[in-house]
């Protein structure tokens, strides 16, 4: 009888009601207050005309919907999953344990007396659930952490910014100085004897990635090439406030979980069985991406210097950088937005399944082994999350931007909605304006000949250009001296937005 009330488990039948109804009670209130709080923070960021940030906040959400369906999934099919045999022998491998624990439910009884065992017992099931949703958490506090130190970093870019509208800059890069590229700045950092050789330039930019990553004399630099590649010269843009507004969009990116990061995450549950000896690997492959990209990074910069001085040995004004897709792997910057992403998401994998295994099983669970797995994991994973965000992450918000197009969040909100009924409203009056040109054509034809040669062209608008949505477009204005009056007036309005030349724009 004792071993029998051991075993009895209290059911909702045996529960009072007041504790059902207080737990419920708890769970709805807690909920509530979680998505009022989303709400206000939405609310916040629209106020704040912060698009790019209201879209991070709904992937956020779109991914705890996600694991909500797959925790219901998951308590639905736990008996059922319970019930799935396999022999002995395949589950005796590919163990992070070297012992198979003992198994107690109705399910695994059934599988033993087949000589079987449980493809994943309940309580496995439970445990399973919980890692799920750690790993899953870890990420998004990863991602607003890293988010919050690029910010902080980024902030003393205000007063470098600042300094671009004072007279001493101004007198300082007047573009009616000449000078040697050597005698710069910018010149004087990166045009050294370790410059033109590959086996001696990357040793000097892994190690530049560890002291003033971005110096100020590389920020006005890449300022300047940036604002002559796309925008009029002279022209006083706030470079500081678009890498801003491009970092929120690429935090869109990085903070959603897609198929192939949860694939990636799977791979590296899967590497933790004890024939593989993860910790003398596994742990380091983040830090090893990440050292990589701020060497990439950095070497695109010194690269920048050397295509500068090819070209010319006198610069007249401000050494001058020419954005160019070729400096970046295959051509592609937003590769190395893939490669954060992939870096972000397994160091905070890494830091979720310690985490889990430390708080389930305790520090000296077989997850663990010796004290040195703990050390590593935890420096290692700590130390990955503070390089990548003060760091790399403001050296790659500043590089990536150094690519052939142009994004369209170089304009700010307003503009950018502007510009879009604007196109719309064009359009609208071509389309207009061509279908009345077009009937008396038509009828002339009727009478005279079918040609249609009297169809007036002098005004079009390309609309095969890539949407919006895209993240870069073009526009183009193609116009005749045949057009009325009012056409020259509105191309002349509208050929430049403060400083911004529509030509220039890819």
């Amino acid at each position: 009888m004792a071993g029998d009330d051991e075993t009895t488990i209290a059911t909702l039948q045996t529960t009072p009601t007041w504790a059902v109804a207080s737990v419920c009670f708890i769970l709805i209130s807690v909920s509530i207050l979680i998505e009022h709080a989303l709400h206000l923070l939405a609310e916040y960021f629209n106020k704040k005309r912060r698009k790019s940030l209201i879209h991070a906040l709904n992937n956020v959400k779109s991914e705890l919907m996600l694991l909500g369906f797959m925790s219901l999934f998951l308590t639905v099919s736990e008996k059922s999953i319970a019930n799935i045999c396999i022999p002995k022998t395949v589950a005796e491998t590919f163990l992070p344990c070297k012992s198979l624990t003992e198994s107690v439910s109705e399910e695994e009884t059934k599988c033993e007396d087949q000589g079987k065992v449980s493809l994943l017992s309940r309580k496995g099931v439970t445990e399973l659930q919980y890692l799920i949703f750690v790993l899953a958490s870890f990420h998004s506090l990863s991602c607003l952490l890293t988010f919050g130190l690029g910010m902080a970093k980024m902030k003393r870019w205000e007063s470098w910014e600042a300094e671009t509208r004072t007279l001493e800059y101004q007198f300082t890069n007047d573009p009616r100085r000449f000078r040697l590229i050597h005698e710069t700045s910018f010149g004087k950092k990166h045009l050294r004897f370790w410059s033109e050789h590959r086996l001696l330039r990357w040793p000097v930019c892994f190690i530049r990635q560890f002291y003033q990553s971005v110096s100020k004399v590389d920020y006005l630099t890449l300022r300047h090439g940036f604002i002559m590649a796309h925008f009029a010269e002279g022209s006083n843009y706030d470079f500081q406030k678009y890498i801003k507004r491009a970092l929120e969009k690429d935090f869109g990116v990085v903070v959603r979980i897609s198929l192939w990061i949860w694939t990636f995450s799977m791979f590296f549950v899967f590497f933790n069985a004890q024939v593989f000896y993860n910790y003398l690997w596994l742990p380091y492959i983040p830090l090893v991406f990440l050292l990589l990209v701020g060497t990439k990074l950095q070497g695109i910069i010194t690269k920048m210097c050397l295509d500068s001085h090819d070209k010319a040995l006198v610069v007249r004004g401000t050494l001058l950088v020419r954005p160019s897709d070729h400096f970046f792997w295959l051509g592609k910057p937003k590769l190395l937005l893939h490669l954060m992403h992939f870096i972000l998401c397994q160091n905070s994998f890494q830091l979720a399944f310690f985490t889990w295994t430390c708080f389930k099983f305790g520090l000296g669970s077989c997850f663990h082994g010796e004290n040195k797995d703990i050390i590593i994991r935890l420096v290692l994973g700590v130390f990955v999350q503070i390089l990548c965000g003060y760091v790399t992450l403001p050296l790659y918000a500043l590089v990536t931007q150094m690519g052939t197009s142009m994004r369209t969040i170089v304009f700010t909100e307003g503009v950018v909605e502007g510009l879009k009924r604007w196109r719309r409203k064009a359009k609208k009056n071509v389309t207009l304006k061509n279908s009345e040109l077009a009937r008396p054509s038509l009828d002339a034809s009727l009478d005279n000949s079918p040609s249609f040669n009297t169809l007036d062209t002098s005004f079009s608008i390309d609309t095969d250009q890539p949407s919006p949505d895209t993240g870069y477009f073009a526009v183009e204005i193609l116009a005749e001296e045949t057009v009325s009056t009012k056409q020259p007036e509105l191309s002349q309005k509208s050929g430049s937005f403060e400083g911004f030349d529509l030509c220039k724009t890819s």
